[in-house]
C-alpha cells in the first residue's frame, strides 16, 4: 500500500527540518506501530519493517513518530523534532517515563455511561492533554444502555472550560457523524480510555480496523484488554488514529501547566489567601476554604486538584 504523506499528517513543521540535500538522498515515514524487535513505518515508498537494533535511540521512539530514512542503506538518519508528545510515568519502579504517541493534534478521552465514568481519572486525561498542548475530546460511549446520558454529559462539562464532550453509541455508525466532522485529512487523533468502554468498536466503526472486542463483566462493566499495542489506523474520513493499550490507572510525568490549566476553577483562588504559605486547612482567611464553604469551589475538584500536585511533588521529590 502507498501512501500520500498529506494523509499520513505531514506538516510543513516536518518539512523545514530536511534539508536541501537530504530531499534527494533521502525519504520521511511514519512509525505506524513497535513491536519488541521491530516497528513498521509508513511513507509514499510503501509499509516497511525496521529491526529496533537499527535506531540509535531505541527507547526514544513513539508511534507517530516521523523518522527521515536513506533511500540507500538500512540505518534511518533520525527521528524529526516533533509537534506535539504524549507522556506518562512508567508504571512500577521504572525510571523513564514512557512515550504513548507523538505528534497528536486530538486526544479522544474515551469512558462510558456507567460505572466506569470516573471525573477524577478523566482529569487526569485532561490534564495530559493540556500538558502537551492537545485538543481533548470527552467521548461518553454505551448511551443506549442508559436512559440518563444528559447526566453523564453534563457532568463531563464540569471538568474543563470549554471542553468538547460527544455522547454516542459506538456500535450505531450513524451516532459517530459528530466525532467524524474531527476526523479531517492528515489530523492525528490519539485514542485513550481504560478497557471495556468501547474502543475498539469505536475503531472498527471509524476505520477499516478489525479489532477484537471483548465482553463486558455484568457485576462492574469493566472489560478484558483487546488492545495490546499502539498503532496507527487511517480513519474512514481521512484522518489518522493511534490506539493504545486500556490505561485505567494513568500516571503523570511532569504536568505542572497541564494540571493548573485543568483546574482553572481551583488555580483563580490560589494567591488569594490572606498568608502566603496558606496549607488551605485551618487558616484564617483562607480563599480556597472560603471559596469551599460558600460554593464556589466543589470539594471534589479541590482533592482531584490536591492528589495530582502531591503525585508531582513527590515526582520531583524522587527525581532530585
Amino acid at each position: 500500500m502507498i501512501f500520500n504523506l498529506p494523509q499520513l499528517g505531514w506538516k510543513p513543521c516536518f518539512q523545514q527540518q530536511i534539508s536541501a540535500d537530504e530531499e534527494n538522498t533521502s525519504y520521511p515515514a511514519r512509525i505506524a506501530k513497535i513491536h519488541r524487535s521491530h516497528c513498521i513505518v509508513w511513507s509514499n515508498k510503501g509499509i516497511e519493517t525496521f529491526e529496533i537494533g537499527v535506531f540509535s535511540e531505541p527507547k526514544n521512539m513513539a508511534v507517530g513518530d516521523w523518522i527521515l530514512i536513506p533511500n540507500e542503506g538500512e540505518r534511518p538518519l533520525r527521528i524529526f523534532e516533533r509537534e506535539t508528545v504524549l507522556i506518562r510515568k512508567a508504571a512500577g519502579q521504572r525510571k523513564h517515563d514512557q512515550l504513548i504517541a507523538a505528534n497528536v493534534d486530538t486526544l479522544f478521552i474515551v469512558t462510558s455511561c456507567n460505572q466506569d465514568f470516573n471525573a477524577s481519572r478523566i482529569e487526569r486525561y485532561l490534564a495530559l492533554a493540556a500538558e502537551a498542548r492537545i485538543k481533548p475530546v470527552i467521548i461518553l460511549t454505551k448511551m443506549d444502555l442508559t436512559d440518563d446520558s444528559a447526566s453523564y454529559r453534563n457532568e463531563a462539562l464540569k471538568l474543563q472550560n470549554d471542553v468538547h464532550v460527544e455522547c454516542v453509541n459506538a456500535k450505531d455508525k450513524s451516532s459517530l457523524t459528530g466525532l467524524k466532522t474531527l476526523c479531517s485529512e492528515g489530523h492525528t487523533i490519539a485514542l485513550v480510555g481504560s478497557s471495556g468502554t468501547g474502543k475498539s468498536t469505536l475503531i472498527n466503526n471509524l476505520t477499516d480496523a478489525d479489532q477484537l472486542t471483548a465482553e463486558i463483566s455484568e457485576e462492574d462493566g469493566k472489560g478484558k484488554h483487546t488492545t495490546t499495542s499502539r498503532s496507527l489506523h487511517l480513519l474512514q474520513d481521512g484522518g489518522i488514529l493511534i490506539d493504545t493499550p486500556g490505561i485505567r490507572e494513568l500516571q503523570l510525568a511532569e504536568s505542572k501547566t497541564g494540571i493548573e490549566d485543568t483546574f482553572e476553577d481551583v488555580t483563580r483562588f490560589l494567591g488569594y489567601c490572606k498568608f502566603k504559605n496558606c496549607q488551605h486547612d485551618t487558616e484564617m482567611g483562607c480563599a480556597i476554604k472560603t471559596a469551599l464553604d460558600n460554593g464556589e469551589l466543589d470539594q471534589r475538584r479541590w482533592l482531584s486538584y490536591q492528589k495530582l500536585q502531591t503525585e508531582q511533588e513527590h515526582r520531583n521529590s524522587f527525581k532530585r
